[in-house]
């Protein structure tokens, strides 16, 4: 009767372990976003994007979408995120892309900024990836300005039509990122 009470004990210590040690929830805010305190550099360069998926992956495009807001707001530098890393920066109406693996992803968008009201937006998608197959993505930033100088800004990820993707990425320069110290 020991020897099972022990056993039972340690079976259930050790799945609590385990537990405590995965990653988080896909209900979990952080689930998709990479860790806070990594900031990139981002720039709109020249580059080619690739044709098609590598073998067994599918390609995901996240274009931004920002026709510059008035004033102090300037270009934003936007993280892109999957499944709990960042995967990069876009910024100036430029795209990143990246491989994932068949099956479920959690996508995110945050604004980086040392204005904290803005360093508080953050967007967020799904998406159930098949091999083979390309993905794309809008990160949106809106605004809405008001007669006192005050701005309300939004931003969204949002999954495009393939042909509006193409044409986003067609119009736009890919990204050139990385992180900063």
């Amino acid at each position: 009767m020991k020897i099972t009470s022990a056993l039972l004990f340690l079976s259930l210590a050790l799945s609590v372990s385990v537990f405590a040690q995965q990653s988080p929830t896909a209900s979990s805010p952080d689930a998709a976003c990479g860790p806070l305190e990594v900031q990139f550099d981002a720039h709109a360069s020249a580059g080619q994007p690739p044709s098609q998926p590598e073998p067994g992956k599918a390609l995901v495009y996240v274009i931004e979408d920002f026709r510059k807001a008035p004033g102090e707001f300037g270009n934003p530098t936007i993280r892109v995120g999957a499944d709990g890393q960042w995967e990069g920066a876009i910024r100036a109406n430029s795209y990143i892309f990246f491989s994932v693996d068949p099956g479920e992803h959690h996508l995110c968008t945050s604004w980086q900024s040392s204005w904290k009201r803005l360093s508080k937006l953050a967007s967020f998608s799904h998406l159930t990836a098949e091999a083979g197959n390309t993905y794309y993505f809008r990160a949106r930033i809106t605004y809405s300005s008001y007669g006192n100088g005050a701005a309300t800004m939004n931003l969204d990820l949002l999954p495009v039509d393939v042909d509006e993707g193409r044409y986003l990425v067609a119009s736009d320069r890919m990204s050139d990122w990385h992180p900063t110290k």
